[in-house]
């Protein structure tokens, strides 16, 4: 396994109609790392945003999709998607705001 540090494991937030309404209950979902564990996601997502307190992390790893063009196959990168669940007494992530 890689040596992951805490920067390297969040690679981009999800944004779709269903993170969206996630947020007011305090879940936000994330694209991370595929060798990244929910001990990691938890360390990264406390570290990067300041006053955060992560209650419990699920994740789920997503294939590839075998996509066609002509007659030649190929097949798209695989990746994992964390859904992070703050406290009650947690503080909000800054990125979700304006949205």
């Amino acid at each position: 396994m890689a040596d992951l540090k805490y920067y390297d494991v969040i690679l981009r937030p999800v944004v779709t109609e269903k993170s969206m309404n996630m947020m007011a209950e305090k879940k936000y979902a994330f694209y991370v790392h595929p060798e990244a564990n929910k001990a990691q996601i938890k360390e990264a997502v406390q570290r990067m945003f300041d006053g955060t307190k992560v209650k419990a992390v699920k994740t789920m790893n997503l294939p590839g999709k075998t996509k066609r063009r002509g007659m030649v196959y190929g097949k798209t990168a695989a990746r994992k998607k964390a859904y992070v669940f703050l406290t009650e007494d947690s503080k909000e992530i800054e990125i979700f705001s304006g949205l």
